[in-house]
């Protein structure tokens, strides 16, 4: 027996063929610095790409390292160390730059390294704590736990910002 629902190729709240689920929901892109890990949800990642020639911007802040021009995109690069105020390393075959879109354009981060694109669940993401642990932490969006791993999820809107 046909039902009006299937004549008129309706589907019930359970069909598989509803509001497709949002597969980047949960997924983080993890990277270090120093020894802390760090992550961006991936859906603002746009590409991650090896370490190359940044032109210099004179009169920026110390963490904005210049301007890279990627396929004929010109895209500002900051520095997630010096953002954090740690001390300077030389780059090396690790460090590389992952681009993500911010607000309709491309920013890059240079980050010692990058992790692994990892799944947390919402009920292991936990708001930061309140006291101000470092100069840093007002970077912190959220922490997320995997196993004993512990990873402190950025907040674009904060570390982009230019005054603190």
């Amino acid at each position: 027996m046909v039902t009006d629902d299937q004549e008129y190729g309706m589907y019930n709240s359970h069909s598989e063929f509803d509001t497709p689920e949002d597969t980047t929901k949960g997924q983080f892109l993890t990277f270090a610095v120093e020894d802390e890990v760090y992550g961006v949800e991936i859906s603002s990642i746009k590409e991650i790409i090896s370490i190359c020639e940044i032109t210099k911007v004179p009169l920026t802040e110390a963490h904005i390292k210049g301007i890279i021009n990627l396929r004929g995109e010109i895209i500002p690069v900051i520095d997630i160390r010096a953002r954090f105020l740690k001390p300077d390393v030389e780059y090396d075959d690790l460090t590389c730059i992952v681009v993500v879109e911010y607000a309709r354009y491309s920013l890059g981060l240079i980050v010692d390294r990058v992790n692994e694109v990892m799944h947390i669940d919402d009920e292991n993401i936990l708001m930061p704590p309140n006291a101000k642990l470092s100069h840093h932490n007002q970077y912190i969006r959220n922490i997320g736990k995997s196993g004993d791993n512990v990873i402190l999820l950025l907040d674009l809107d904060k570390l982009l910002e230019t005054e603190h």
